[in-house]
């Protein structure tokens, strides 16, 4: 993927001066392809949780434990021993059966959003402080076997992959992104894109 800048240029407002114009940045078509297809697999990754926790597919949720037969998707990992360090209380504290509604309508949302380019931003903000919060439940500061890396794991790639995403908006590419943008609603109100 390659990126190009274009010089910083000026133009003349009516009442004055030269103005600053930011640069316009262009990608390439085949970076614009890396980033759909990163855009695509992280966000499969959030819907592939939502369905394995409801259904209990048989990967990280068995069929005993899945949401549709009474499994508790949040609960069973904020209860469970994986949660330590000094947020354990915490963590502890806010399961919940709301805390499974939330977690779990938070990984659909973000999985369809992502894969089909719409509502980048805001499907950032939330993946990314879900998958900050899941880390820090985890406490990988200490050994504990549940991390093999105290600084960066795969939560903190996935809510940079999210943010990625959203800020060279991917859903462009492979997406609806650019439909998205020209809803009525969507122009109203643009932290939406």
């Amino acid at each position: 993927m390659t990126i190009q800048t274009n010089e910083r240029s000026a133009t003349r407002s009516a009442a004055g001066p030269a103005l600053p114009v930011e640069p316009a940045v262009v990608t390439t078509r085949s970076g614009r392809g890396a980033l759909a297809i990163l855009r695509l697999a992280t966000g499969f990754i959030f819907l592939w949780a939502f369905l394995d926790k409801t259904f209990g597919l048989g990967f990280s949720t068995p069929a005993e434990r899945a949401w549709v037969n009474g499994g508790t998707p949040s609960q069973g990992f904020l209860l469970s021993d994986g949660v330590v360090g000094p947020l354990k209380g915490f963590f502890t504290a806010i399961a919940s059966p709301a805390s499974d509604i939330l977690f779990q309508l938070a990984m659909l949302g973000i999985g369809v959003a992502v894969m089909l380019g719409i509502g980048l931003r805001v499907s950032a903000i939330v993946g990314s402080f879900l998958m900050v919060m899941m880390y820090l439940a985890e406490w990988p500061f200490i050994a504990n076997g549940a991390s093999t890396n105290p600084i960066v794991d795969y939560h903190i790639i996935y809510a940079l992959s999210l943010v990625v995403v959203a800020v060279l908006h991917s859903g462009d590419t492979w997406g609806l992104g650019r439909q998205w943008k020209h809803l009525p609603i969507v122009r109203r109100l643009p932290w939406l894109i």
